[in-house]
């Protein structure tokens, strides 16, 4: 195998699509460094692990000496991208989108190498457009191709309102791409269409289109939909530690091996390996997934936290022993719903009325089975799953 086919195997590994293939392949032959693209609006102040499979792609190429152009849609962001979305998004102040690019930076460089990393912010270039430019981007494009796109067609079918301002947005991404020349531009599957824009714009700019590399979405610790923090199925790169190993410990045997593709840095060969010893009997599942919880963990918190979050599972969960670092809290509510919620246990009363019926509380080791039982005063270790403790007193 050619050094060119073993790169573009690493850049395949995991991807949903690449628009095209071939396109890539000459790319990678000409010998030139290639510029990378992802445009990300800081519409929330922190990342996951879902944001981080495409990260961990752009680093990917990087390993083979291309340049990331890593765009921060401060302009896009005041539109909000409608991908997926059934309802038209709300603007950002400018402010809070400056605040959360900053933190979207710098976690970034969790993951990309700075010195082959270059940011950019699309106002530069897209503020200088002004009327006459816009207009001229939006002539591009006709409203009944707009509406071909799912989440508008489904929308407007349903009567429900789209703004104008919202068929902008995949021209301004994709003039993103005419703007710094992209070679490459990465998204997830639900970005196709704006991804695809890039491509039709350079060419109207008489530029060699942009490849189009597509990623998953990581499905989130529920095993049901992408990882959203608005879902509350997610793993924040800036979560503790122990936080972080007890979640990915949670994740299913079976959705194990799509993270494993899509977080890991271990080879194909070596994940598939684990696999076999998994499905033969010869490994428990248990231990793979506490390999790549330690790699995850140590990735963005270093090797003496991440074994220190093994061994504070593993006495925890094997020998049934309660944390010694569980916060402590006092609230004045006796009803168990109102208790858990207001001790942080979980995000609202009805997922603590959920996890009662799922038998998943416990009031210093018992079982907790009913919603309505009067709590006494004073303080008790209230435990929401298997992770979830507090030394709660009610005053």
């Amino acid at each position: 195998m050619s050094d060119i086919e073993m790169a573009l195997k690493e850049i395949a590994r995991g991807a949903e699509e690449i628009i095209p293939i071939d396109e890539l392949k000459k790319k990678l032959e000409s010998g030139r460094q290639l510029t990378i693209k992802l445009g990300m609006d800081p519409t929330a102040p922190d990342i996951h692990l879902g944001h981080t499979v495409i990260l961990n792609k752009l680093r990917t190429f990087q390993k083979l000496g291309h340049k990331v152009v890593l765009i921060i849609g401060d302009f896009t962001a005041a539109i909000g991208d409608p991908s997926g979305k059934n309802a038209t998004r709300p603007e950002l102040p400018r402010e809070q989108i400056l605040i959360n690019a900053k933190t979207y930076s710098e976690q970034a460089f969790k993951i990309l190498d700075p010195k082959l990393t270059e940011i950019r912010y699309n106002s530069e270039w897209c503020d200088k457009l002004g009327p006459a430019g816009t207009i001229k981007l939006a002539s591009k494009l006709t409203v009944a191709r707009m509406l071909e796109r799912d989440d508008f067609s489904k929308r407007y079918a349903a009567k429900q309102p789209i703004a104008i301002h919202e068929f902008l947005y995949p021209l301004f991404q994709g003039y993103d791409s005419v703007a710094i020349k992209s070679d490459v531009e990465l998204g997830g599957t639900d970005q196709k269409f704006n991804l695809l824009m890039g491509r039709e714009l350079q060419k109207d700019a008489g530029m060699e289109p942009q490849c189009v590399l597509m990623m998953p979405l990581l499905v989130g610790l529920d095993g049901v939909v992408k990882m959203s923090k608005s879902k509350h199925n997610y793993i924040g790169v800036t979560e503790p530690a122990k936080e972080m190993f007890g979640k990915i410990m949670s994740v299913s045997d079976e959705l194990m091996w799509n993270y494993y593709t899509l977080l890991s840095e271990k080879s194909l060969k070596t994940i598939e390996e684990l696999k076999k010893k998994c499905d033969n009997g010869e490994m428990n599942p248990r231990d793979a997934k506490v390999e790549l919880g330690r790699e995850i963990v140590a990735r963005y918190h270093g090797e003496a936290e991440a074994q220190a979050a093994v061994d504070g599972f593993k006495n925890q969960f094997a020998n049934g022993a309660m944390p010694e670092d569980m916060p402590e809290v006092t609230v004045t509510s006796e009803r168990i719903p109102n208790l858990l919620k207001d001790a942080g246990l979980v995000a609202s009363t009805t997922e603590a009325m959920r996890m009662i019926k799922q038998n998943a509380v416990k009031c210093d080791g018992k079982p907790v089975t009913d919603k309505d039982a009067s709590v006494e005063k004073g303080t008790a270790v209230w435990q929401v799953g298997k992770r979830r403790f507090a030394r709660v007193t009610v005053s």
